[in-house]
């Protein structure tokens, strides 16, 4: 057996600690069986404030609701680039209204040549409409990238960003461009996920990137973890694919702590503070 951190944060010296996932979709079918359940899972853990991200128009209104349902939840709305056919006509009219009617963000948004049959330029059109508006509202603006760091970067560099920064969603970006990318204002969440034994990549680029851009998600219910860390077991989804249940958010913690070797009470601190700082 590894040897791992404790998970339960709670039970630590603090009297109390305040966790944040910056990044995880509450809205998605796969969760709806835990959610009469999560309050009391997160007020165990000490669950301060959660980022739930829409992915298309369809699941707008639903992040809206649990909002509404949920204090700990904080909305964002984008429109993600696997979503980016099903787009109406008003869908940037739509994106606006939600984020000024429910008090949100930008997310998740971004840029994808991973999946088939992409449309690249489509892509970077609507990425940019939605990285200009964020920039208007000034709020923050959660980002997917897969296999486009570059085109990214440039973009980044080009356009005006929101001036409380922008998140780099499970950054999964080369180590070279973290000086870059935080000279630009962003911060960079790290998942469960990368605690996989092959992603060793990925948790060596964390320990470039400044402590005070550092956040933590689960992107629950995707990104599962090591089964060995995974705190809250869900059955397979229909497609007989593993469901991340979004109270290990605590075991990411705890694995990110002992990637960057330090205290896990430490980085509870500074996580808050980069918390507020870009989403507060």
């Amino acid at each position: 057996m590894k040897n791992r951190l404790p998970v339960r944060l709670y039970l630590f010296s603090t009297t109390f600690v305040s966790l944040y996932d910056s990044h995880l979709h509450l809205q998605d079918p796969r969760l709806k069986s835990v959610l009469n359940d999560l309050s009391s899972t997160y007020a165990s853990l000490g669950v301060e404030r959660v980022v739930v991200n829409g992915t298309e128009e369809a699941d707008w209104e639903r992040v809206g609701q649990l909002s509404e349902l949920f204090p700990f939840v904080k909305p964002a709305f984008g429109l993600h680039p696997w979503h980016i056919f099903n787009r109406s006509a008003h869908w940037l009219g739509n994106l606006e209204y939600c984020i000024d009617h429910y008090n949100g963000f930008v997310g998740e948004i971004g840029l994808d040549r991973w999946i088939q049959n992409h449309d690249f330029d489509d892509q970077v059109e609507v990425f940019k409409k939605q990285l200009q508006l964020a920039a208007r509202k000034n709020v923050p603006a959660s980002i997917h990238c897969l296999n486009a760091w570059g085109r990214m970067l440039d973009i980044l560099e080009e356009e005006a960003l929101p001036e409380v920064g922008v998140l780099l969603h499970s950054y999964g970006g080369a180590q070279e461009m973290v000086s870059q990318l935080a000279e630009l204002g962003c911060y960079f969440s790290f998942s469960g996920y990368f605690l996989l034994d092959r992603k060793s990549k990925a948790r060596a680029t964390f320990k470039t990137i400044p402590i005070d851009r550092i956040l933590v998600e689960t992107d629950a219910p995707d990104q599962q973890l090591p089964e060995d860390r995974d705190e809250h077991p869900l059955p397979l989804d229909d497609d007989g694919k593993s469901v991340n249940h979004p109270g290990n958010i605590g075991a990411v913690y705890s694995g990110l702590a002992q990637v960057l070797d330090m205290p896990v009470e430490r980085l509870v601190d500074q996580v808050e503070e980069n918390y507020q700082r870009i989403f507060g």
